[in-house]
């Protein structure tokens, strides 16, 4: 099992927004994380910085990058692109985090 975390940036006044649309994850959405090999997916909000990390497990980093190149998330992030900070292909931007600790 891999563990994965990074950071992503809302735009200012979405964090209720955000909270929502995550809480009515598209079934179909969801369905792609769990079929990618995610786990024990977390997102936690820094409510003074507008900003979010996120934490999941994965059975092989390599095979959930393929998420990318399904029509279910490109779907997910055109809906998520205009209340956060965005690539130009509608990805969130995100800052990938170094593990330097871990207790099991």
């Amino acid at each position: 099992m891999e563990r994965i975390a990074f950071i992503m940036y809302l735009h200012p006044g979405n964090q209720f927004e955000y909270h929502k649309r995550h809480n009515q994850l598209w079934p179909d959405m969801k369905q792609a994380l769990k079929e990618h090999g995610a786990s024990n997916y977390s997102i936690f909000l820094d409510q003074e910085a507008d900003t979010l990390f996120a934490y999941l497990e994965v059975e092989n980093k390599a095979d959930f990058d393929k998420i990318a190149e399904t029509d279910i998330c490109k779907k997910w992030w055109a809906y998520m692109a205009p209340i956060m900070k965005s690539n130009p292909d509608n990805s969130p931007v995100a800052k990938n985090l170094k593990q330097v600790f871990y207790l099991p």
